[in-house]
């Protein structure tokens, strides 16, 4: 049999296996096992056991539950709360403030934990009755909500991050500062396409009557204090001790856990339960991940083995307009990707595949690296997979239809790809932090 057909068998079983409802974690697997013991033999299991020892050993990948345990103390401190509180009086007073607030207190939260379910459910929580009280229009509540969660996936420390270093055999270290521009950029354009909507149509972002904010601003500026300066604190002692050299990732991972915990403490929040709670959350979520890695170690094996990354190969190779044919190829296919699959099955399956071609191209695998995960923000708004949108709506009172949050996450999903465009267009939005770093 050709390895053309090969290839072929192997995907439609992929994606029909993932359509039924399997886990993505057997699927990947089970399709291993199958195809490399049809056409490979028994000593493909030798190769499994070589893969699930590198998966193991792999020191990067500590980050993970040390990040997810960071996370999950940021979301029960009472960060969002209290940054909520300062940011509802600071800026309620203007058109569309409210919406303006979440998407900040968005991407600090996601600067702060790194996972996109924390920030939505934990902010959504607080900013969608305050908003909806408000009458603020509905669709702009959710789409403000949906999309400022998702830059948890792409502001570091984002565990996206911390799994896709290893895989493409890039610095985690240097992702995360090419990731810092471009997550920075989507939120100012969230916050801009609020202001210039409320701007011309105040209906949909009414301010907040003056009584509501006659607060002195003695107690404005210690809201403030209390709940920035301790976030701060903890986010630059991660990311500033990559940047200059004093600690690998997973150091930084831990002393951001540690930091985490300290800052619970602070607020009062620290308990046996939680601690427990934590570890469960930090768990549960570590082993899913760790088992698609296993599984998809796996599949990368079988599909190399079988000449599935030399078709990949000719086939992008191929297309019209060379390289910038293949830059306009893997997005329109991740973005297809992101309708059915869950991002984290997308990274383990496409990133050992495109990356080499895209070095064949001589990319900047850097820059290529973070243009994949500003594609993958898009995954989080486009149903039938839209994480992001089933979050919200598991959240939302009954009077929010799923009409509302469609309709709402619309112009947010053309800004993600705008900063797609913007990323491609203008290189150094990427590749200019981590030109600094020290090494």
């Amino acid at each position: 049999m050709s390895p053309e057909i090969i290839v072929l068998l192997i995907f439609a079983g992929l994606f029909a296996s993932i359509f039924m409802g399997y886990n993505t974690a057997f699927v990947l697997g089970g399709l291993s096992m199958i195809f490399g013991w049809i056409f490979i033999g028994p000593e493909v299991f030798g190769f499994f056991i070589v893969r699930l020892e590198g998966v193991m050993k792999n020191y990067d990948l500590l980050a993970v539950p040390l990040f997810l345990f960071m996370g999950v103390y940021m979301e029960k401190a009472g960060v969002a709360e209290r940054l909520y509180s300062a940011l509802y009086l600071l800026l309620g007073g203007l058109r569309g403030g409210l919406g303006i607030s979440t998407i900040t207190i968005c991407a600090v939260f996601a600067a702060a934990t790194g996972v996109v379910g924390a920030s939505e459910i934990t902010i959504g929580l607080i900013a969608l009755p305050a908003m909806l009280s408000r009458n603020y229009n509905k669709s702009l509540v959710c789409g403000a909500i949906c999309a400022g969660g998702t830059l948890g996936i792409l502001i570091p420390p984002s565990v996206l991050i911390v799994i896709y270093g290893p895989l493409a055999g890039i610095s985690v270290g240097k992702l995360f500062l090419a990731a810092i521009i471009p997550g920075i950029l989507l939120a100012l354009l969230y916050i801009l396409y609020i202001a210039v909507r409320c701007y011309f149509r105040p209906e949909d972002g009414p301010p907040m009557p003056a009584e509501d904010r006659m607060v002195p601003l003695r107690r404005k500026l210690y809201l403030l204090v209390t709940s920035v300066l301790p976030t701060a604190v903890l986010i630059l002692s991660v990311l500033g001790s990559i940047f200059f050299g004093i600690a690998a990732v997973t150091e930084a991972a831990a002393v951001g856990a540690l930091a985490g915990m300290a800052l619970a403490a602070f607020y009062g929040r620290m308990s046996f339960g939680l601690v427990k709670e934590a570890c469960i959350q930090t768990l549960e979520i570590t082993s899913m991940i760790l088992m698609i890695a296993v599984g998809a170690a796996f599949f990368s094996t079988v599909f190399v083995a079988l000449g599935g990354d030399d078709l990949i190969q000719k086939l992008f190779t191929s297309l019209p307009m060379g390289k910038w044919g293949f830059i306009l190829g893997i997005n329109i296919l991740l973005i297809l990707l992101g309708m059915v699959i869950d991002w984290i099955g997308i990274v383990f399956i496409m990133v050992p595949l495109i990356t080499p071609v895209a070095e064949s191209f001589g990319f900047d695998p850097v820059w290529f690296a973070v243009l994949v995960m500003v594609n993958l923000q898009i995954s989080f708004l486009t149903p039938p997979f839209a994480y992001s949108i089933f979050y919200l709506k598991g959240i939302t009172p009954p009077e929010i239809k799923t009409t509302d949050i469609y309709r709402g996450v619309v112009p947010f999903v053309g800004l993600q790809v705008l900063a797609l465009i913007l990323c491609t267009l203008f290189p150094g939005i990427i590749t200019y932090l981590p030109g600094l770093m020290l090494s």
